[in-house]
């Protein structure tokens, strides 16, 4: 069986990222860029199905610059087999990044497609969705749990109420949460390694998709700053207080 893992190059977590002067976005220059977590954890995901004898290939595929090649090596060294950069500086919104994962799945065959619920930049939650609905494909989004029996994937979803788990007829989309796995650490020898793995780049010209933007960002603010918190001198003055002034939120 073969996995297809898409990965996103975004702003490393720990980095506290400031929004530009002139309000259109965020600034990202001279910033560290990681993998988002939730694709590292779809990553691993596929590698420990790997290890069980239920994956013999995992392709990874990422969309945007050329340095997106760089989180590919990151993914290689972690012990995806080649990866496939979709080259493009059009900045990438959900319907495009569904459409173009679309064209590679079709183009891949893959019989699973293991991608994070969300990106961390934009917290979208929409791609992985999208992609389901545009090869009709079930899906099981939110995983905290990936069994595969035979030509099935039983999911173990994260919902509001607890948890669900749903069996999915292979080929699926499953989108991946946190309590799902612990992504490794690439060690040197691998690291070494994934620089002699393929890496195809591709264009969405190429595979017949317009990425085109449908959204017009108007404007990005950073959020107000808090209000210093004021001391009572007793609990009736607290009461009276939160009787008069609190907001009802």
């Amino acid at each position: 069986m073969k996995v297809l893992v898409p990965v996103k190059r975004v702003v490393d977590f720990n980095v506290k990222v400031r929004v530009k002067t002139d309000g259109s976005g965020v600034e990202t220059t001279g910033l560290k860029m990681s993998m988002n977590p939730f694709d590292e954890i779809a990553v691993e995901e596929a590698i420990r199905l790997k290890e069980k004898g239920l994956v013999a290939e995992i392709v990874t595929v990422s969309l945007g610059t050329a340095a997106c090649s760089e989180t590919l090596r990151t993914a290689l060294a972690m012990g995806a087999d080649r990866g496939v950069l979709v080259e493009t500086d059009v900045e990438l919104q959900p319907l495009a990044v569904a459409k173009l994962l679309k064209a590679v799945a079709e183009r891949e065959a893959p019989r699973l497609v293991i991608l994070g619920k969300q990106a961390i930049d934009d917290d979208m939650n929409a791609t992985g969705q999208m992609l389901a609905a545009l090869l009709g494909w079930p899906q099981g989004t939110f995983a905290s749990r990936l069994v595969i029996e035979g030509e099935s994937a039983v999911v173990t979803r994260e919902v509001d109420g607890g948890l669900e788990t749903v069996s999915l007829a292979l080929p699926a989309v499953v989108t991946t949460d946190l309590r799902l796995n612990e992504p490794r650490y690439a060690s040197l020898p691998n690291i070494m390694k994934a620089r002699r793995k393929p890496i195809e780049t591709l264009t969405p010209a190429s595979l017949g998709v317009d990425p085109a933007p449908r959204l017009t960002l108007v404007s990005v603010a950073e959020p107000p700053r808090r209000q210093a918190g004021r001391k009572v001198a007793s609990a009736a003055e607290l009461v009276e207080k939160l009787r008069t002034e609190a907001k009802v939120i």
